[in-house]
């Protein structure tokens, strides 16, 4: 078994899934759009250049995606995208990129586990950024 995660957009999948191939490191490994599906001729011509599906791997993740018509998109509420990187640099630069345009929930900060954002970017999907303070060796 294997659990994925499923992302909507309302129109703007490729532009999303294209920003974080280049900006996280990401490898889109799949994009169709409605109008390149096996029966395109059911496709209205306002949902052609709309991707049906697409799969980026980020880190150790797959994403999946695809957009819904724009009367059903809404942005993502309660569920965050948690991405754990290996410094404050990092984490700091990756939170500025992603709640450039967006709406940021909680700014990079310290906390007791280390440093640690929220944020929803501008494409509608919610993160949260967190780099985690090493643990001190048990005794």
């Amino acid at each position: 078994m294997k659990l994925h995660t499923y992302l909507n957009y309302g129109g703007n999948c490729e532009r999303a899934f294209r920003f974080y191939e280049q900006h996280l490191g990401g490898k889109i490994t799949m994009m169709m759009t409605h109008g390149q599906q096996p029966n395109p001729n059911d496709v209205p011509p306002d949902r052609e250049n709309a991707v049906l599906h697409a799969r980026i791997n980020i880190g150790e993740a797959e994403l999946m995606g695809g957009d819904v018509p724009p009367e059903h998109f809404q942005p993502m509420r309660s569920v965050y995208l948690s991405l754990t990187v290996s410094s404050i640099d990092e984490a700091e630069r990756i939170h500025a990129l992603l709640s450039d345009g967006g709406q940021i929930f909680m700014p990079m900060q310290e906390a007791f586990f280390g440093r640690f954002g929220m944020l929803r970017d501008k494409f509608g999907t919610s993160w949260m950024i967190l780099y985690e303070r090493p643990s001190p060796p048990s005794v």
